[in-house]
């Protein structure tokens, strides 16, 4: 299955009410399993810089990286930029090949 990456900045709201960021975080993961239950994650990680959050995620195709993309943004999040991420090996395979 294809890797994504999922980039997220929270919205001011969520920021001011760290206690109800957890709540929030359980919502969103519980509808993206729901909505999109081939995902697999790989890794979620807090960040320092301008986004908040990074995911590592496998999806079927880009239509269910689309749709975490979205959830994310429904669920408060004011950025959500998934990314096609190529393994380094597949990368090298490619620049060969040109």
């Amino acid at each position: 299955m294809p890797t994504y990456i999922l980039a997220t900045k929270l919205s001011s709201e969520l920021t001011k009410n760290p206690a109800l960021r957890e709540d929030i975080g359980k919502e969103w993961k519980a509808k993206i399993k729901s909505k999109c239950p081939k995902v697999k994650w790989l890794a979620h990680y807090a960040l320092l810089g301008p986004y908040d959050f990074l995911d590592i995620y496998e999806a079927p195709n880009e239509e269910e990286a689309a749709k975490v993309s979205m959830i994310t943004l429904a669920s408060g999040a004011s950025v959500a930029e998934s990314w096609t991420a190529i393994p380094y090996k597949r990368f090298l395979d490619i620049v060969k090949e040109i």
